[in-house]
């Protein structure tokens, strides 16, 4: 080999690994400017959906599963559901952050708001076209009980079936609104006590093993679709004020792109002329006969938070006290609570 040839060599080594160190600081800039790409498997892990347990946890899941299907689909992602027996069993998912969506009553909202990270993004609308529904008390047609009178004047004689402490209709409502202002405590007052759902307890006083139950306006509909001869043996004697429907609850960390695609899905959904809406409004009424959802924020539940300041006022009014300076501690102490709460609903970020 000559020695031009040898320099020619070399010369094109040189220009190769000239290149080689430009390509691989063109690519490294590349890489920086491009937008980070999450690990593998996060774009597909399910939004975790938490259901009120208001019928059986299984009869839920099937009335919920349609729309969580359509929800998934519209966000390209799966939407997983957690189904429970009890509101207690909700709240403690909730707080080992086992739920990233829920579909809450007032008071559960409010405890997942103001307690456990959540925000509300939608609140649900009914056929009717009221701002909410009504609490009720049921017993059976032709039963000894009569009358909401003769409940008030003896509830020693009767077998009470009520919803758990966190259901407004099924408790915080009649205990505040009927039996705390007659000094009756729903807990300790009556002969015996069954507490469950609202299906369950209407079924307790058509099958004769509860003399009263609560219950409200929504889910006693629902029951005479599902239960017609049960319902039959059942009447009304007493229904409370509107109470605000149940709201969509959603975790504060979620990406805010992600919160307003679940709004807006939830907002349009039932809406659309033709046959894809009218699928999604024969899924809605399956689901509790709802209209559909509106946008809300965390104001929707300044009157669940009032709701829920007035039976602790009313408890503690008339708890026994060792001496009225305790009592008048506790009451301003739940003030003070309850002003804080107002601040942080109002302000979005409790």
């Amino acid at each position: 080999m000559q020695l031009s040839d040898f320099r020619f060599f070399f010369l094109l080594r040189a220009c190769a690994a000239t290149l080689a160190l430009w390509l691989g600081a063109s690519l490294a800039t590349m890489a920086q400017q491009q937008p980070q790409q999450p690990p593998a498997g996060v774009l597909e892990a399910p939004i975790r959906f938490g259901i009120l347990p208001l019928g059986g946890a299984f009869e839920s899941r099937n009335d919920w599963e349609p729309l969580l299907a359509d929800l998934g689909r519209a966000l390209n992602r799966p939407v997983s559901m957690l189904s429970v027996s009890s509101y207690e069993a909700l709240d403690q998912a909730i707080k080992r952050n086992q739920v990233d969506m829920a579909f809450l009553s007032g008071k559960m909202a409010l405890d997942a708001v103001t307690q456990r990270g959540m925000t509300v993004v939608a609140q649900v609308t009914r056929h009717d076209g009221l701002a909410g529904y009504r609490s009720l008390l049921l017993v059976r047609k032709g039963g000894p009980v009569v009358s909401v009178d003769a409940v008030l004047a003896q509830p020693e004689r009767w077998r009470l079936a009520r919803g758990e402490s966190r259901s407004v209709s099924g408790f915080i409502v009649p205990q505040l609104q009927l039996f705390l202002p007659n000094h009756i405590a729903m807990e300790t007052r009556f002969k015996g006590e069954i507490v469950g759902t609202h299906q369950a307890t209407a079924l307790a006083v058509a099958n004769g093993d509860a003399d009263v139950a609560t219950n409200n306006t929504a889910d006693f509909e629902r029951f005479k679709l599902q239960f017609p001869v049960e319902a039959e043996r059942l009447q009304v004697i007493w229904q409370s004020d509107l109470i605000p429907h149940a709201q969509i609850v959603m975790r504060r960390d979620w990406p805010p792109e992600v919160q307003k695609k679940v709004q807006a899905f939830l907002a349009g959904y039932g809406r659309t002329p033709g046959p894809r809406g009218d699928s999604e409004r024969a899924v809605l009424k399956s689901l509790h006969d709802l209209a559909g959802f509106v946008p809300a924020d965390n104001n929707s539940l300044l009157p669940a938070a009032q709701l829920a300041h007035q039976l602790a006022r009313q408890s503690a009014m008339q708890a026994q006290w060792v001496n009225e300076e305790g009592r008048a501690s506790r009451l301003a102490r739940l003030d003070a609570e309850y002003a804080q709460q107002l601040a942080a609903l109002r302000g979005g970020t409790p």
